[in-house]
């Protein structure tokens, strides 16, 4: 078992606390709110591992491939998105009886410059802060502090899922339940991955570019 000492403690614990101050108090970052989280947790990870805040996220420099990252990325991102357009937002809606809400989007369906403006920032807000946040950073942590049994892993995924579904309440009550349960696919990727950070934020960054594909053509 390993042995957590005080610094390995607080680290975390001052951390989330002001992530939780970013998201829920007064300060509105907007679009630059998971990247400064982001900058956040790699500073914390320096303090806390010693000069060494990447590997502790995940980011592991001997499997960023161009297989990975460039084809089986993509494919594994295209099945997610399939997964997400044909089953789990038809069965939620059905579900809920309210459809998502989309309305965030729409001044991007046909508008070529938003569209490329957006997909630079998804991929810079959701595809590497969203996976450093919940995957690279919560998902790690919770491991360090509970371990990584099975039992531990099925609640890491579930309770960050329903978090990460959670921050998502711009979607409407459908919106949060189908990206909570995108969250904890992604979540099972990266642990059968073994804690790919690289591979995790390409899959996300290629199945929102996906998306935007979608929302540009008036298909969303």
């Amino acid at each position: 078992m390993n042995i957590i000492n005080l610094r390995q403690t607080l680290i975390p614990l001052i951390t989330i606390s002001i992530i939780c101050f970013l998201w829920f108090g007064p300060i509105r970052l907007s679009y630059i709110e998971n990247i400064v989280i982001a900058i956040l947790i790699i500073i914390a990870n320096y303090i806390e591992y010693k000069g060494k805040p990447f590997s502790a996220l995940g980011f592991q420099r001997e499997k960023v491939t161009l297989k990975n990252i460039l084809l089986l990325a993509p494919l594994v991102a295209l099945g997610l998105f399939a997964l997400y357009v044909f089953v789990l937002v038809p069965a939620l809606t059905k579900l809920t009886g309210v459809p998502i809400d989309y309305s965030s989007f729409e001044q991007l369906e046909g508008n070529l410059q938003a569209c490329l403006i957006a997909l630079l920032l998804v991929w810079a807000t959701a595809g590497f802060g969203e996976e450093i946040i919940f995957r690279g950073y919560f998902m790690r942590q919770f491991v360090k502090f509970f371990g990584d049994s099975k039992v531990s892993i099925v609640l890491n995924i579930v309770l960050l899922a329903c978090f990460f579904g959670f921050l998502h309440s711009y979607q409407g009550i459908t919106g949060q339940l189908v990206t909570g349960f995108v969250g904890a696919l992604l979540a099972l990727i990266f642990y059968l991955r073994k804690y790919d950070l690289w591979f995790i934020i390409a899959v996300h960054g290629f199945f929102d570019t996906f998306a935007l594909i979608c929302i540009y053509f008036g298909l969303a």
